[in-house]
């Protein structure tokens, strides 16, 4: 069974700058892609960067130059690097391997921007 657990979230002031660590129970390169996501109630969940096997990671043109994805394979783990946060970052933060056909996301880590 594949697990993914988000950490890393919390409450950070405008301007400040947050990780998130994706751990995986399976090896990062058994997934074709890992990806994160963010949702708030207001909005649909939408990617925020992507990081494929035999590729290079990238991020939405939403976050480019902020948010910075990368995959730490010893450890079992995939990042983002979150610099210049606002509060429209403001949203709970997903996980997600994708392998073959078949999705397989964290439970999420909320991450709230706020003085």
């Amino acid at each position: 069974q594949v697990q993914l657990v988000e950490s890393g979230g919390g409450l950070v002031q405008p301007g400040g700058s947050l990780r998130l660590v994706c751990k995986s129970s399976e090896s990062i390169l058994s997934f074709n892609v890992m990806e994160w996501y963010r949702q708030d109630p207001q909005k649909q969940r939408e990617l925020v960067a992507t990081f494929p096997r035999g590729g290079r990671p990238t991020s939405v043109e939403s976050v480019k130059g902020r948010f910075t994805m990368s995959r730490e394979v010893a450890k079992g783990t995939v990042s983002l690097q979150m610099n210049n946060l606002s509060p429209d970052d403001t949203a709970v933060y997903y996980c997600k391997g994708t392998r073959y056909s078949t999705d397989y996301w964290g439970q999420g880590t909320q991450v709230t921007v706020s003085s």
